[in-house]
Order: structure tokens, then sequence, then C-alpha cells
């Protein structure tokens, strides 16, 4: 009898103890980072913590390259198949919203105190999305280099004016040194080009769309701002003093390296392999102000919640489980991007204080702008992206920009304004 007993009492033990693992319910994240190693073992880290830490909930990964992400996450919401939690690039997400991908964060009071606003995904009035980490772009250069061609260098406080940029591209090109005074990166013809380039734009005083009705692109994409920006960007390629659009991408990782570009547009992402090279020489400084304050693009990839998810609850609460310092700070220190959270930027070697990226932080808070926050947004990526490589490759700024106008209009009406749905 008493052995009878003692095996109940293990048996109830044994139970309980097991219990909370299968009552957890699976909840399936897609992630665009397939074949990145480190940030799949980073991520995979959070999950393990996340489904250990409570008994509720189990999350499952299931990765996809990234090329081939945007387009899964399409086909699976026309066919109801979306998973819980999804990651989406940060100008994407007002699209998904618009078109029923995804609904809004159920996040605690304060979760995202602190937090860069290029990091936050917020549309209609609500958040949808949140990033572990947000990108900033720097004009690289090398200190020696400015100071023998007696070029200032600028600061957050005092950026290079459009007089002073211009002027200096044309002395780096007349010193024979270089093959080109500055490299955009014309190579990488994806997101980059709006992304890189847009700032440039907003900085002029133009934009992609008017951002307070979002309803047309009139007069800011083809008025006389834009058309500023127009004609000193052809006049970049005019000048040769910027590889145009048949740039190899391997010049474009390896030029201002070798010393074959004066001037480097670029991500902080670059940062490390490019002072792994050039050392303390190397300079991460702020964009040019054109004339409306310096801009660069904010917002990356971030997390959210599918419109068909069942369990919305559980799935934000593992978004807020992941969005903690401790791992904004491991993706940071893994792949380079800037942490969202200063108190994340003091853990990292990079970003801490004194540390070699900490600018790029400062540039975040500082010069950071979304891209246009409307679900029109992805068409109107697509339509600046061919006007700035027309306009590039000699095509006339005023017809490439009205026809880009026109397109982001005509495209604006045939959804209906984007209007939300009610």
């Amino acid at each position: 009898m008493t052995t009878i007993k003692m095996l109940a009492g293990a048996l109830a033990l044994t139970t309980a103890l097991s219990t909370p693992a299968f009552a957890q319910t699976e909840l399936s994240l897609w992630y665009h980072g397939a074949g990145n190693e480190v940030e799949r073992e980073i991520l995979l880290g959070i999950i393990e913590d996340f489904n250990t830490s409570q008994p509720d909930w189990t999350v499952v990964l299931e990765e996809f390259p990234q090329a081939a992400y945007n387009d899964s996450v399409v086909a699976a919401a026309v066919s109801g198949n979306l998973p819980d939690i999804i990651d989406v690039d940060g100008p994407v997400m007002p699209n998904w919203a618009w078109a029923g991908y995804m609904q809004p964060l159920q996040l605690s009071e304060g979760a995202l105190d602190g937090f860069l606003p290029g990091a936050i995904g917020e549309y209609n009035g609500e958040v949808y999305s949140v990033g572990l980490w947000d990108a900033a772009v720097a004009m690289y250069a090398r200190r020696s280099v400015l100071e023998e061609y007696g070029i200032r260098i600028p600061t957050l406080e005092e950026p290079w004016t459009l007089e002073e940029f211009d002027a200096a591209l044309v002395t780096l090109d007349a010193s024979g040194e270089f093959e080109y005074a500055l490299d955009l990166g014309m190579a990488d013809q994806g997101e980059w080009y709006p992304y890189a380039f847009g700032p440039f734009l907003w900085s002029f005083g133009g934009d992609m769309v008017d951002r307070t009705t979002y309803e047309t692109a009139e007069g800011v994409l083809n008025g006389d701002e834009a058309v500023a920006f127009g004609d000193w960007w052809q006049s970049l390629f005019d000048r040769d003093l910027v590889p145009g659009t048949s740039q190899d991408m391997a010049d474009r990782e390896t030029g201002f390296i070798e010393g074959d570009y004066a001037l480097q547009w670029n991500g902080n992402w670059f940062g490390v392999q490019t002072l792994d090279a050039v050392g303390d020489d190397l300079l991460f400084l702020p964009a040019p102000d054109f004339g409306n304050g310096p801009k660069i693009g904010g917002a990356s990839w971030q997390f959210g919640v599918s419109a068909t998810s069942a369990n919305p609850e559980g799935a934000s609460a593992f978004i807020e489980f992941a969005i903690q310092d401790e791992y904004l700070a491991a993706f940071s220190d893994g792949i380079g991007l800037v942490p969202a959270t200063a108190e994340a930027a003091a853990m990292t070697e990079n970003y801490s204080e004194g540390g070699p990226l900490e600018v790029f932080f400062a540039l975040s808070e500082a010069q950071a702008m979304l891209r246009p926050v409307t679900p029109g947004y992805v068409f109107q990526a697509l339509e600046f992206r061919k006007a700035l490589s027309d306009i590039s490759n000699g095509a006339d700024v005023i017809t490439a920009l009205d026809a880009a106008t026109d397109a982001i209009n005509a495209d604006i009406e045939r959804n209906n304004g984007y209007a939300v749905a009610q």
C-alpha cells in the first residue's frame, strides 16, 4: 500500500510539473532573416527565454529569405494563413495595417517609453509594430583627407550647408586623388534609394507625398523645392562626382575603404568593418542641411501581430518580452544596428558612451525622419526610385518628377485615398 501511495504521489507531482508545458498555446512567428546565423541564434535565445518564462504560450519560429518574405506574407494574407507574429519593414507596416494583415499591439502602459521614434510603428493613431533596433546613415570620411584639403569637419550642431557640401565635393574631385568625390551607393537599387536619398529631398523642402493629407504628391514631389533637389541630384552625375547606376556592388563595399571614394553615404551596418579597415582616421558625419534641416531615414524591421491571430494577447506578450534592453543590446552587438533605447545602447560594445558607433544613436535621435506613414508608401517608393534613377541617367528633371507625381496621384485615387475602412 505504501508503495502504491508513493507511486501515485510521484505521478501526481510529475503531472503537476508537466501541465504548463502541455497547456501552452502555440504561437507562430515568421521572420525575414533566413540564412543569417547570428540573427537566428539571438532570436532563438529570446524565444527560448520567453517560452520558459511563463506557462501560457510557446513561440515557434519559421524563417524566410528576405527577398521572398514580403511576397510570402501577402500570399498568406490572401489565403488566410498568416502566422500569429510577423516582422515587417517599418515603412511597409501602414500598408499591411490598411490592407487588414495586422492589428494594433496590446502592450503595457509605458512599454515603449524611451524608444527611438523610428523603432515605433504607429498608424492611424495606434501602435502596430515595434523594432528591436533602428538604423541610421552618416557621411563616412577620413579626418586626414578633410584636413589636407581644408574642408571643415561638420557637427550635429553645425552640419554642412548645401554650398559647403557641394564645394567640398568639387575640391575633392579637383584633387585628382580619388576616382569619385562621393559614393552614394547607386548599386543598391532597392529600398536604399527612398531610405537614403528621400531625406535629401526632404531637406530641400520636398517630399514623396503631401503629408498633411497623404492625398496627393502635387506640389511636393514636383514643386520648386523638389525640382531644385532634382537639378542638384542630376548635377552630381553630370559633373562625374559620384558613380552612376551601373556601379558594381563590390565597388560599393570596398571603394571607400580602398581610397577610391573620398566620401561615402552609408549606414551604420557598415561601420564596424570600415572601422576595422580605416581605424581612428574614420569619421561618421551628420547629413548636410540642404535648407530645411538635416534629415536621415528612420525605421527598420519591426515585430507585429497579424490580424487573423487567434491569440493576439499572447503574440503581444512575446513582443513586449522581446523588447527588453538586454535583447536590444544583444541584437546590436550581434548585427551592428542601432539599439532602440539609450539604456540598451549603454549596454553595448559599439553604442555605449565612447563606443566607436555611438554617434549613430545621436544621429537617429537628432536627424531621423520616417518615410511617409501611409499605405501608399509602397507604391510611392517605387516611383521615387524610378525618378531618381532616370534623372541620374540624364532624363529631364521636371518631366521625371511630373511623371512620378502623376503615377502616385493615380495610385491614391485608384485606392480611394487609402481611406481606413470603418
